[in-house]
């Protein structure tokens, strides 16, 4: 599933074919993939582009007029700038196409698990993103251990709960922890608070790289322009189940907590 630095990479690269554009028709191919008013009005249609935002894994194209499209790629939805000439791939579930421009914007979806939800005006927008906690970039350490402290949790469970922080999936889960040298069973209210800054830096840092490499491409996931990210490449732990850890030469030792795959070194992040 895209995670936080997929999607601000997506809205990075979206940025150039949408940014003060505006749209010319907004079509809608599945009623089933959008929450709220499905108007082509509501979607955007005749409406000039302002800006794009993004909290967490959500992505808000915002018109100047106030109204907002917010995009949940779920675990296969891709966003992609298309010549508006080419013939429409498979699973687009909605498209934009953009006023004096040959660019068309598509929103595909092959495992149907994303969608769309239009909204109104800035204070509808931020209504919704209001129960999302702290953006995992600029999380602070007392935001965290504001969350953290009294929960029985285990943390990896508190991390990938959006409430705690907002972008964080199961691969920079995996990727801070170790990072921070934390093990994902240890119990959030038995870590110190120097162990809890610690955390926060280290998701900030492991996001930061992860944005700079424009995000990991495990399957699906693409950028507007159709490319792929490279930081799968530099995954310490994620994925690396039995092969050996790249800091102390022990097997990476992989077991399922909540349900999510998860991948540890038993002595990098000893308990």
């Amino acid at each position: 599933m895209p995670e936080l630095p997929e999607v601000e990479t997506v809205r990075r690269s979206l940025a150039p074919h949408l940014l003060g554009r505006t749209i010319a028709a907004a079509t809608l191919r599945r009623d089933d993939f959008v929450t709220g008013a499905r108007t082509p009005a509501d979607l955007l249609q005749g409406a000039t582009v302002e800006r794009i935002e993004r909290r967490g894994k959500q992505l808000a194209v915002i018109a100047a007029s106030g109204r907002a499209v917010i995009v949940q790629l779920g675990m296969s939805g891709q966003v992609l700038a298309a010549p508006a000439s080419s013939p429409l791939p498979t699973h687009v579930h909605a498209l934009w196409t953009i006023r004096s421009s040959s660019t068309t914007i598509l929103f595909r979806d092959p495992r149907r698990f994303g969608g769309l939800t239009t909204l109104r005006s800035p204070a509808q927008l931020e209504a919704t993103w209001q129960h999302l906690g702290p953006d995992g970039l600029a999380i602070t350490a007392a935001q965290l251990w504001s969350a953290l402290h009294s929960s029985s949790r285990a943390i990896k469970a508190a991390l990938l709960d959006q409430h705690t922080v907002a972008g964080i999936g199961n691969i920079y889960a995996d990727e801070a922890l170790f990072v921070a040298g934390i093990h994902p069973k240890a119990l959030c209210h038995r870590l110190s608070h120097s162990r809890v800054e610690r955390l926060a830096h280290s998701i900030r840092q492991v996001l930061t790289t992860a944005v700079a490499a424009r995000g990991s491409t495990l399957r699906d996931y693409r950028d507007a322009d159709g490319q792929a990210g490279s930081y799968a490449n530099l995954h310490r732990v994620y994925g690396r189940a039995g092969l050996v850890c790249t800091v102390c030469g022990q097997t990476l030792r992989g077991f399922v907590l909540g349900q999510r795959t998860t991948v540890a070194c038993s002595t990098c992040q000893a308990r």
